[in-house]
């Protein structure tokens, strides 16, 4: 009995991480696309690093490190492994509360940072191709004009401003977007955080198995 469930779990925990894995390397891919394809970093100067591909390559690849040690750990039955797998996974479920809880508390300060690096970005708009890019790239997906309307451009509208009266300025526009799919944001963050629980579950009740088995088997 011991011994079938230890299989059990080592077979599960191993697929398991092996999807993990197979996620990793899409958001890897997909960030990886997004460095290629996506300039908006250029319209926040300060920190031009901080971008959508940036985070995403680093979260695929943390992703399919700490998926790889889950799968080396179960199938060998390594207890190094296994517990490496767990705290690493620990770690990054306390990273992500701690986020969530820096984001709520400062999210005015994030805003206001936010705001501000738009506005300067507008003055660089005919001086900076990669800007320029930027702007147009998202007036155009987000059907809008200047970070608070068409009065932001001083210098002239650009042709990427969708046209009428009622043009709403991006900042607006993006806020409205985030709220509009917050609860799809919410429900993935959520299944995110299950995924890592039954991770670490599984981790844990493999190691303990482990050594039950070992006891059996008087090794």
């Amino acid at each position: 009995m011991g011994m079938s469930s230890l299989k059990l779990l080592k077979y599960v925990l191993f697929f398991f991480n092996l999807i993990f894995w197979f996620c990793g390397c899409c958001i890897l891919g997909f960030g990886i696309y997004l460095l290629i394809h996506s300039k908006f970093g250029v319209l926040f100067h300060n920190l031009p690093s901080l971008t959508l591909g940036n985070v995403l390559v680093i979260v695929g690849s943390i992703i399919m490190v700490v998926a790889f040690l889950g799968c080396m750990g179960s199938i060998k039955e390594n207890k190094c492994l296994l517990m490496s797998f767990f705290v690493l996974l620990l770690i990054i479920l306390l990273a992500e509360v701690i986020l969530a809880i820096l984001l709520f508390v400062y999210e005015q300060k994030l805003k206001g940072y936010v705001a501000e690096g738009l506005t300067k970005s507008i003055q660089r708009y005919n001086s900076d191709n990669s800007t320029k890019a930027a702007w147009d790239s998202i007036q155009s997906f987000l059907q809008c004009c200047g970070v608070n309307g068409t009065s932001d451009w001083t210098s002239g509208v650009p042709a990427s401003c969708p046209k009428g009266s009622n043009v709403k300025g991006c900042y607006i526009q993006a806020k409205q977007w985030f709220h509009s799919n917050f609860l799809y944001i919410g429900i993935t963050t959520i299944c995110v955080c299950v995924i890592q629980v039954l991770g670490m579950s599984f981790a844990l009740t493999l190691n303990c198995q482990i050594d039950k088995t070992s006891q059996v088997l008087g090794l």
